[in-house]
């Protein structure tokens, strides 16, 4: 089950723990920094192209991030 909630503390934890800013994830993902802010407070969801892109950036499976809460 997907839940937006648990997977954006996920995202903010991983930023967190890899010592990032928001802009420099947003920065570094290709998107506005509202955009990933909303992500991480799980009022937006990324399309499938940016799940990977996300997971590839943290070194991360898709499904440990978006799907494994």
């Amino acid at each position: 089950m997907f839940d937006m909630k648990k997977t954006g503390q996920k995202l903010k934890t991983l930023r967190e723990k890899n010592g990032k800013t928001l802009e420099e994830v947003a920065n570094d993902l290709g998107v506005t920094v509202s955009s990933y802010r909303k992500y991480e407070a799980g009022i937006r969801t990324p399309r499938d192209e940016l799940k990977e892109r996300i997971a590839n950036y943290f070194n991360r499976s898709v499904a440990f991030i978006f799907f494994n809460n």
